[in-house]
């Protein structure tokens, strides 16, 4: 089956086959089971336990803690200038599929090991609704991609991903913000999600707070067309998602930690974009923080994300 000239989201690389392209179209994400080996995945589990630890540097990477539970690390971001967690962040065999989707120059823009430790009580392992792309000042949107690899066994008891298939065919990026009525200190930082009526497509307002029985709510009131899946995956197992595309996860009810790890990758001939209203909120968010912890330097929005990024197949050019 020939799919040249007419898929939108894929490129013809002769790695995926015609059923894979088509899937990852149609539902915007495709799952390849253990396609990260075990010692790439140990390695990096053992480099995030000795990193909080204080055992090893974490030189330009940022720990970030629950708000709620400060001795808790939740994940540790910007993590692919280091030689242990480069070993995924450039494994050949997921450029391999990250390339039918970017093309063969490839920036790694956005790093992290998330471990979701086991809620505290207060909810704050929740991560509402939202779109990566609310993060990203860059354009164009289909040729950026996520990388999602859990570690351990991730599933709906410790607060594995959900996501809506075909959400990001709504081609919208919907407004984001902290839950309606938290204050600052009552949900984790950057954990910005959507809640706002447009979305559910019904005509009553169903905000989604930090508790397990409201994200159960949430899901519960979603239009009869629009699904939510549970991606319950084991270890080595690999999610890519489109950045419109609708998920989040729920909290870690069990005992276990929940550890997986992240790249986004995009084109190096993707281009910078002032953003919009939409991603506004964000941009000022972290702005304002590093002029608090950096008030001497000058910078803007894809200054911070020129720092972050690093090529990792190909050629750079404009990011």
């Amino acid at each position: 089956m020939s799919t040249k000239g007419v898929l939108r989201y894929t490129l013809e690389k002769n790695v995926l086959s015609a059923d894979q392209r088509i899937f990852y179209e149609n539902n915007g994400y495709i799952v390849f089971p253990k396609l990260i080996p075990e010692d790439i995945l140990e390695k990096s589990s053992k480099r995030y336990d000795d990193i909080v630890a204080g055992k090893a540097p974490r030189e330009g990477m940022i720990v970030m803690r629950d708000v709620k539970d400060r001795k808790t690390v939740n994940k540790i971001q910007d993590i692919n200038f280091d030689p242990i967690f480069r070993q995924y962040t450039e494994y050949d065999k997921l450029l391999d599929i990250v390339e039918c989707i970017t093309g063969p120059n490839i920036m790694a823009i956005h790093s992290m090991l998330i471990a979701k430790p086991p809620d505290a009580g207060f909810g704050t392992s929740v991560h509402p609704p939202h779109q990566d792309y609310y993060y990203f000042p860059l354009s164009p949107v289909d040729r950026i991609v996520a990388s999602w690899t859990a570690i351990e066994r991730c599933d709906n008891e410790n607060g594995c991903l959900h996501v809506i298939p075909g959400s990001h065919k709504w081609e919208k990026l919907f407004p984001h913000d902290y839950p309606p009525g938290t204050q600052s200190n009552s949900f984790n930082k950057y954990y910005h999600g959507i809640f706002v009526s447009i979305f559910f497509s019904i005509n009553i307002y169903v905000p989604l707070k930090s508790t397990f029985e409201d994200f159960v709510l949430f899901l519960k009131n979603l239009p009869e067309n629009v699904k939510w899946i549970n991606l319950e995956m084991n270890t080595g197992d690999t999610v890519f998602f489109h950045p419109l595309l609708v998920h989040g996860s729920g909290v870690n009810r069990s005992n276990r930690t929940r550890k997986a790890i992240s790249c986004h990758y995009a084109s190096a001939d993707c281009n910078y974009i002032e953003g919009d209203e939409v991603q506004r909120k964000v941009q000022e968010e972290i702005l304002n923080h590093l002029k608090r912890t950096m008030p001497d330097v000058e910078i803007n929005y894809s200054d911070i994300w020129r720092y972050k990024s690093s090529l990792v197949r190909g050629i750079r050019s404009n990011l």
